[in-house]
């Protein structure tokens, strides 16, 4: 009877903790992405309201570049 709420609620708890490290695994790769692909990262601008020139274009990968993903 009891093992009837243990288990769904340990099973929320694993699925959510499992979800999250997914998560930021996948956002992880996308920005490493970005960095080799600048028409990624110019759409990425364009979605948020931001036109970039190519000058701010190479400023920003060069500042992804040097803030290394751990």
């Amino acid at each position: 009877m009891v093992w009837q709420i243990i288990i769904p609620v340990l099973t929320l708890i694993a699925g959510g903790i499992g979800g999250f490290f997914v998560g930021v695994y996948y956002l992880r790769k996308q920005l490493e992405n970005m960095q080799n692909n600048p028409e990624m990262l110019q759409q990425m601008a364009k979605q948020m309201g931001y036109n970039m020139n190519k000058q701010q274009m190479g400023k920003v990968q060069q500042m992804m570049k040097k803030q290394k993903l751990k």
